[in-house]
């Protein structure tokens, strides 16, 4: 279905299929919904092969589009990878079920008991680049949270992310949910997303994943709100009093475990006062790892950095360094050119730790741990929707709490106001 001439009718069929479904999901119980996760990750599993050829046609594609080696990598499956998705669909299906949960109760003195508890936010709009994985990620931490979800994958992962689509919806059939809570625009053409970011009658929030351009585009043209994933520019700042073996390990990983994600180092600061010391030690260790380091005054990389290295996600075996006074130092140049995902202090002194912690207002904020763990699964969510970089309701790793909102329910007994 990759040749759709109305797409205002199919958009606006799958909406309200979406909205209905979700009606149904939002008292839906938590053994159906945990029933249709793991009945999907079965299905992944069984179906591996087939998910793995259907990548093979995606990466073909990939190529072909003239992808970048960061999104080639997060565009391919392989069988680690799908044992990845299980893992995760299971992950989120063995959590508890955040509907219905008490956040908080009191009572009042006029005899009204008051409970604020989680409700479903309705229909969710994901608009995702490359990871077929998010399919599946974003598919289950919906329908964990109750919602119905529209899923819009980048047009290089479009045969991968119909075959996991396709195990999601045999997991609703299976614990008799209804197919439509889980939905994936069936084309390849951009004004479907164009439709989503306007659907104010059937979506009630939009989640981009995705690079800078898809970000600041549903930013700037949607209607409906948005739960902003921003480009991970994390630093790093080595402080004077940090240890040299875990700066080593932490530096090492935070850069080259995985280029390819939003967790992934983009920016080495380093404590004047050790920059010919273990500063000079990190650089030459990234280095011999192929990284290539675009050094600022002061300090000896692969080349000289240049102003437009800093503030910039490279995605790439590649890093900017700078010298820096001291801890408020790195803090000045975070708020300068950071993105609020996620930064990072490597320091033995707590004082100087809690002042970067307090200081910084990065949607996470990590000490003497790798930026790599900056991910929904690591945290204990099984598995996230996006990291959110803004304020407003979810932050950080979007899990399935997160995906909720809330309402009051009010208890009186024949209780009038006087």
């Amino acid at each position: 279905m990759n040749d759709i001439e109305n797409i205002d009718s199919l958009m606006a069929d799958i909406g309200a299929r979406a909205k209905s479904a979700a009606a149904e999901l939002g008292f839906a119980s938590a053994d159906s919904k945990e029933k249709a996760l793991r009945a999907a990750a079965d299905e992944v599993w069984a179906r591996r092969a087939e998910i793995i050829a259907a990548n093979v046609k995606d990466m073909a594609f990939g190529r072909d589009k003239g992808l970048s080696p960061a999104m080639m990598d997060r565009l391919m499956l392989d069988e680690d990878r799908i044992q990845g998705i299980v893992d995760g669909l299971r992950a989120v299906a063995g959590q508890a079920d955040p509907v219905g949960e008490t956040i908080t109760e009191w009572d009042m003195a006029s005899g009204l008991h008051i409970k604020r508890v989680r409700t479903p936010l309705g229909v969710i709009g994901v608009i995702y680049e490359s990871r077929p994985n998010v399919t599946a990620d974003a598919g289950a931490l919906c329908l964990k949270a109750g919602n119905a979800v529209i899923l819009r994958g980048g047009s290089e992962s479009f045969h991968s992310a119909s075959l996991i689509h396709a195990c999601l919806q045999e997991g609703l059939r299976a614990a008799g949910l209804p197919e439509d809570a889980v939905q994936l625009v069936p084309t390849r053409d951009r004004e479907a997303v164009a439709q989503m970011l306007k659907m104010v009658d059937f979506i009630d929030v939009i989640v981009p994943r995705g690079g800078k351009g898809l970000v600041g585009l549903v930013q700037r043209e949607a209607r409906v709100p948005v739960f902003a994933h921003l480009e991970g520019i994390c630093h790093i700042y080595v402080d004077a009093a940090a240890d040299a073996e875990k700066a080593m390990a932490v530096v090492l990983n935070a850069k080259t475990r995985r280029t390819g994600i939003c967790g992934s180092a983009e920016c080495l600061l380093i404590h004047r006062d050790i920059a010919d010391s273990l500063g000079a030690a990190l650089i030459d260790m990234l280095k011999e790892a192929g990284v290539e380091v675009r050094a600022a005054d002061g300090l000896t990389g692969s080349l000289p950095a240049t102003d437009a290295d800093f503030g910039k996600e490279f995605l790439d075996m590649i890093i900017a360094a700078k010298i820096v006074d001291d801890v408020d130092g790195a803090i000045a140049h975070i708020r300068q050119y950071g993105s609020d995902h996620t930064d990072c202090i490597l320091t033995e002194d707590d004082a100087v730790a809690d002042r970067f912690f307090t200081r910084l207002d990065s949607a996470i904020l990590m000490r003497n741990a790798s930026t790599q763990f900056a991910d929904g699964g690591e945290f204990g969510m099984g598995a996230e929707i996006g990291i959110a970089t803004g304020k407003m309701h979810a932050r950080g790793p979007v899990g399935a709490q997160q995906l909720t909102s809330f309402k009051y329910l009010v208890v009186g007994d024949g209780t009038v106001r006087p």
